[in-house]
């Protein structure tokens, strides 16, 4: 009996592929001629308009509307890479009927690899005086905000204008189903790691360490787990090795802090973990396709429920403030505002600037390709279906620690979904 599972794992392979009509759009809107962008795969908007994952040196995409519909996308590639951008970027939009041997958005896409030697920039204008016809023309050319400079420089000098669009960050921003589908994996092995780190933590033993303070030695407790201090970069590397074994990448992006350091926002160090410390844990993975997970919670092993459990509590009811706020059509600002409402009533500042001691941040920002991307929960815009955004509150005091809890949800027609559910509570438990 065949239960459809095959068929599922079958679609899941199927390789991502990005509509380009926004982009098309987006040109026939401003009365342009042309979207051009220059980057590599390090580039985030390059990569999801190509899905091509290849080069560490700089190529360029051109796209072109057509006179009655879709358009032609064109993307220089260097020579050495010609056959898996002709597959990542050409065989995979391709449409999937099996008697139509055209494109799933109707812009026609080809790979070109003249002119190697030259700036990706100058491979550029060259496609389009083709594409356009004619060395007289002065085509107005759409491109994004961060396109190189030198690029932009070759573009200029060949004739053309240029005019800032923020077209590609729109068109990120909500998410497609197969698109949650990526980011749901990823977390799911942040999750992974995240159950790591926690079952260490609830296994570590408190014991005395010698600690020297200036030019004084003195004996101080200290966690120690399977005969060895714990430390944060200890606890780092077991998370990190729990991700690849799960098939994905840290990116350089798991984060832990114990008391002081738990209050730099992004802590990579090695400190000593000790008991009665918040140990902050965020784990931001990337997955073979590029998409993000990102993920936070924070531990106390041995506490005496002093700052550390007002702050965890003033931020476990912040979350849930932020998540009751979460539909189509809300303002991003009135999810940070709500949050930022609930730790002022734990008395907390809720403005607090950078090396302050409160809530330092904005409740949340978009993830996707990009670890930080649109829309952030502290700017401007309204909440859309397929918006994927983590929404993860928090307090800090440089002196003694911080406390943040965050976790990756869609937005859905009718309100928002938790893309990999995590449990909560300060106290560490076995989790593997």
């Amino acid at each position: 009996m065949n239960d459809g599972s095959d068929d599922a794992d079958s679609r899941d392979r199927l390789p991502l592929r990005t509509d380009l009509t926004p982009i098309v759009e987006a040109v026939a809107a401003a009365d342009a001629d042309a979207f051009v962008t220059v980057g590599d795969r390090f580039d985030d908007d390059l990569r999801y308009l190509t899905r091509f994952s290849g080069p560490d040196r700089a190529y360029a995409l051109v796209i072109v509307p057509a006179d009655d519909a879709g358009g032609r996308a064109v993307c220089c590639a260097p020579s050495l890479f010609r056959e898996q951008a002709e597959r990542e970027f050409v065989a995979s939009a391709r449409s999937r009927s099996a008697d139509d041997g055209g494109f799933h958005d109707g812009v026609a896409r080809e790979v070109r690899t003249e002119r190697v030697g030259n700036h990706a920039g100058e491979r550029a204008a060259a496609v389009i005086r083709d594409l356009l016809g004619g060395e007289d023309s002065e085509p107005t050319l759409l491109v994004p905000p961060s396109i190189p400079h030198d690029a932009a420089v070759y573009l200029e000098r060949a004739g053309n204008a240029l005019a800032s669009t923020n077209a590609v960050a729109r068109a990120r921003a909500r998410k497609t189903d197969a698109e949650i589908d990526r980011l749901r994996r990823v977390q799911c092995a942040a999750v992974a790691g995240m159950a790591r780190a926690e079952t260490m933590l609830a296994e570590s033993e408190v014991v005395e360490v010698e600690s020297v303070e200036d030019t004084d030695t003195e004996r101080r407790p200290a966690l120690r787990w399977e005969g060895a201090p714990l430390t944060t970069e200890r606890l780092r590397r077991a998370v990190n090795a729990t991700l690849a074994d799960r098939g994905v990448r840290d990116a350089g992006d798991t984060a832990i802090g114990a008391g002081p350091s738990a209050a730099d926002l992004h802590y990579v160090g090695d400190d000593p973990i000790r008991p009665g410390e918040t140990v902050l844990i965020d784990i931001s993975p990337r997955g073979p396709d590029g998409y993000r997970g990102d993920l936070t919670r924070t531990f106390v092993v041995d506490g005496d429920g002093g700052w550390e459990r007002r702050a965890y509590l003033a931020v476990e009811s912040a979350r849930e403030a932020a998540l009751a706020e979460i539909e189509p059509g809300v303002p991003t600002k009135t999810v940070h505002g709500e949050a930022a409402a609930e730790l002022a009533a734990y008395g907390f500042d809720p403005n607090a600037g950078e090396g302050e001691a409160g809530f330092t941040h904005g409740a949340g920002h978009g993830v996707g390709v990009s670890l930080h991307e649109s829309p952030s929960l502290s700017g401007a815009g309204e909440l859309r279906p397929g918006h994927v955004v983590t929404v993860e509150p928090g307090v800090y005091d440089p002196d003694v620690g911080g406390v943040r809890l965050g976790d990756l949800v869609v937005v859905t027609e009718d309100g928002y979904e938790v893309l990999a559910e995590y449990p909560f509570g300060i106290v560490p438990n076995e989790r593997e």
